[in-house]
């Protein structure tokens, strides 16, 4: 795509994108029927999860590589991640299937690197490090086990998972806050010099 055509706000990117935020509702609606720990529905709510997952592991590729990046996509891709581990996550806190304290602090995180990323566009864009990519992937996957339906022997399986999926959660997040104030300090540096 040449730099003098605009890029379609309808492609198939932001469709994955909006397919996602769409998927996000209904996925719940599956997870809270009956009492909410119904076998058949549970495992109904994790396709509906795991295919909104794939959505989000393709929609940035593909819109990178065929040139179809839009100003609606950068702000509804990350808006329907959060949407998509956030909303599982409270849905599985309310039925009491996850500690509310693992959701607070998962969530705390998520939100507060994306404002600071916006915050730091000032200064130039945070890209996704290997190491946030890498927490997505395993937070992803041990959210994805909490709502299947799951053995008690086999509990330790998930819990490890989650346990990994915190301190790469945390761990990260102090990654992109120490990257942060090394980015400011180098613009400052460069606005001074740039004033003598």
């Amino acid at each position: 795509m040449t730099a003098e055509q605009p890029v379609p706000l309808v492609n198939l990117p932001n469709i994955l994108t909006v397919s996602r935020l769409i998927l996000v509702p209904i996925g719940l609606i599956f997870l809270f029927i009956g009492d909410g720990h119904e076998d058949r529905w549970r495992i109904v709510a994790f396709i509906i999860f795991a295919i909104a997952a794939i959505t989000d592991r393709y929609d940035g590729h593909i819109a990178r590589k065929r040139g179809l990046v839009t100003d609606f996509g950068k702000i509804a891709d990350p808006i329907a991640d959060k949407a998509l581990t956030g909303g599982v996550l409270v849905g599985l806190s309310i039925l009491g299937d996850m500690p509310w304290w693992i959701t607070i602090v998962i969530l705390t995180r998520e939100l507060g690197i994306t404002v600071l990323r916006l915050f730091m566009l000032r200064y130039e864009v945070m890209a996704a490090s290997m190491g946030g990519k890498i927490k997505t992937f395993v937070q992803v996957l041990a959210i994805g086990l909490y709502v299947l339906p799951w053995p008690d022997s086999l509990e330790w399986i998930r819990t490890t998972l989650m346990a990994i999926a915190l301190l790469l959660t945390v761990g990260t997040g102090i990654d992109y806050i120490i990257r942060s104030i090394t980015i400011a300090a180098r613009a400052k540096r460069g606005q001074k010099s740039d004033s003598h």
